[in-house]
């Protein structure tokens, strides 16, 4: 794995074992609190009315919990869950299959799911109203539009652009929630859990260490962890304190605001190469060799809300903050 890769929230083939660290009930999960209580209060009225969970939308950045949520809604309702993702779901056809599978009171989650095409989104309109869609049947002249009943379910939807989705759609589900990242203390309650399912030895300070570098991110601690188990395992006597986990990440290049060497990069070619911005993202990517998504998703979100870079009309700007940081040899 690369530097680069290490603080990225989305997920990765690393973290494939991510599943045997998730919490399967609301209860485990850690932060998010009021959206775990209105949570917690919304699939409770359900059973006892006897009825599936409202349809649900996750949004928020990558890496804090949405699709973890809805395993424990399907979990804690009792429910099959049916997993997919908008960039699956290139034809109606390819949702009518998935609709047609599902039984009543199962969870339908769609990932991304303001990345599904036009065509396909309007299907999901009559299916999450009426629990029906329209199919069309034949081509040309004869072709005709039949209606299919299907079981009442539940939709739970992620993103982490919101603003993409029409507002037909949007206005169709009967819980928006957003996840906001996670604190200090948040952060190291979950290292601290996530420590003792891996079996690895952990002070609480340790576990403060890799949190105040984790870009307020479960994800990117639980990933940060391995790196550090692994570097205890080898470098040291197993353990995990607060100065075997600094030895270690800053090895791995990540400091202690949570940038790395990319993110490093950015700021300085905006400082060094254009004296402050304002700069262009795309001329930013050229510089560091990036893609411009992967600047605008991964890392620019990060670096504004830490108060290193901000968006002007003209481009991009590094703040005083920026400056001071990029000029301190942190290692």
């Amino acid at each position: 794995m690369t530097k680069e890769g290490l603080i990225a929230a989305t997920m990765r083939e690393e973290d494939s074992d991510e599943e045997g660290i998730r919490p399967e009930k609301l209860a485990d999960f850690i932060g998010q609190e009021q959206l775990r209580e209105a949570l917690s209060i919304a699939m409770a009225a359900a059973k006892k009315r006897g009825i599936p969970l409202d349809h649900t939308l996750f949004s928020g950045p990558p890496g804090l919990g949405k699709t973890t949520l809805a395993h424990i809604i399907s979990r804690e309702m009792g429910a099959a869950i049916h997993c997919t993702s908008g960039p699956v779901l290139e034809k109606a056809g390819d949702l009518a299959a998935i609709l047609t599978l599902v039984h009543e009171g199962d969870v339908l989650f769609i990932d991304e799911i303001h990345r599904l095409p036009t065509v396909v989104e309007e299907i999901l309109y009559p299916a999450m109203e009426d629990f029906r869609i329209d199919v069309m049947i034949g081509e040309g002249p004869s072709a005709r539009s039949i209606k299919i009943d299907i079981a009442p379910f539940t939709l739970i939807g992620a993103t982490t652009r919101v603003g993409l989705l029409g507002s037909p759609f949007r206005d169709r589900f009967g819980m928006i929630y957003r996840l906001n990242p996670y604190t200090g203390g948040e952060l190291a309650r979950i290292v601290r859990r996530s420590a003792r399912i891996l079996a690895l030895p952990i002070t609480e300070k340790g576990s403060l260490e890799i949190a105040q570098r984790s870009r307020g991110t479960p994800r990117i601690a639980n990933r940060l962890l391995r790196r550090v188990g692994d570097y205890a395992l080898v470098r040291g006597d197993g353990k995990i304190d607060e100065d075997l986990a600094d030895q270690a990440l800053t090895m791995l290049g990540v400091d202690r605001t949570g940038l790395d060497e990319v993110d490093r990069r950015i700021l300085r070619v905006i400082i060094e190469d254009f004296g402050g911005g304002p700069v262009g993202v795309k001329t930013i990517a050229i510089s560091i060799g990036e893609d411009v998504r992967t600047i605008e998703e991964v890392y620019e979100p990060y670096l504004i809300q830490a108060g290193f870079v901000k968006r002007t009309p003209q481009g991009r700007e590094a703040t005083p903050a920026a400056r001071s940081h990029i000029h301190h040899k942190w290692w």
